[in-house]
């Protein structure tokens, strides 16, 4: 069953005599309960596609669908920022009922909901704390448990692991993965890293050069669970890794060229 139906998007930013081309004719379909990952050189308009299914940005042209459970009185999306979007005068058990307490939910389920994905981020201990007191990987477990206590519809991630250590990476990239699984939650999840696509997605999305068009759609038949060491070792998924690195090394190449014309 299809959850997100993009047809003929496009995004233009208007600056002052000058027309920036954001996104050009985007079509995608996204089923129910899908990982995508979306890769491409920087300013191709992936962040700019999520906002726009954040309802945060409007298109320019074309249609965004996304079909909502009959009734239901879930919030369509959550977005997680690659900065931390956490509020620093709440503490770790605030900041994660936000959401809820937002939506007016009873005291009953918004406690229920707190706890158990404080408990699941590994942040039980922590939960009186405030922002300051947290490093960044914390922080980012916040915004994570916070986005999935509000029980979102589709889950929206902007580069969320791109500000950290490998080893707080890989710990929430293996956390992220466990409360997906239990949830099945639709997600569009934007990083640079292949390796992270590799790791996280059903289906990798690649981006070209501005504007950003959707170029290729792998689907990975890979099993779960995967581990980084199967994600570097096995031949298929090598084979894989160096048909997105050769395309995003020629989009790298195209972004130079087109900011060189523009600079002339």
């Amino acid at each position: 069953m299809s959850k997100i139906e993009i047809r003929e998007l496009s995004k233009r930013f208007d600056k002052g005599k000058k027309h920036i081309e954001a996104l050009q004719n985007i079509d995608l379909t996204v089923s129910q309960g899908e990982f995508v990952c979306i890769l491409g050189p920087s300013g191709c308009g992936k962040t700019t596609l999520l906002r726009i299914l954040a309802n945060l940005e409007k298109p320019s042209k074309g249609k965004v669908t996304i079909h909502s459970k009959h009734n239901s009185q879930q919030p369509i999306q959550s977005m997680v920022f690659q900065e931390n979007g956490v509020i620093p005068w709440l503490t770790v058990e605030e900041n994660v009922a936000f959401g809820l307490k937002m939506r007016h939910t009873p005291e009953k389920f918004t406690k229920k909901q707190t706890e158990y994905y404080i408990s699941k981020v590994g942040l039980a201990d922590f939960r009186k704390l405030y922002p300051k007191e947290l490093s960044g990987g914390m922080k980012q477990r916040v915004s994570i448990a916070r986005a999935f206590a509000n029980d979102p519809e589709i889950l929206l991630m902007d580069e969320p692991f791109a500000a950290l250590d490998e080893q707080n990476k890989f710990i929430l990239q293996e956390e992220l993965l466990n409360i997906w699984q239990e949830t099945r939650k639709t997600v569009l999840f934007i990083t640079h890293s292949i390796d992270e696509a590799l790791l996280l997605s059903d289906r990798i999305l690649l981006m070209s050069a501005q504007p950003g068009k959707i170029v290729k759609d792998i689907r990975l038949n890979i099993p779960r669970p995967r581990t980084i060491e199967q994600v570097r070792s096995k031949p298929e998924i090598t084979r894989i890794f160096l048909e997105i690195w050769e395309h995003l090394q020629h989009e790298v190449k195209q972004t130079r060229l087109i900011k060189t014309a523009m600079e002339e």
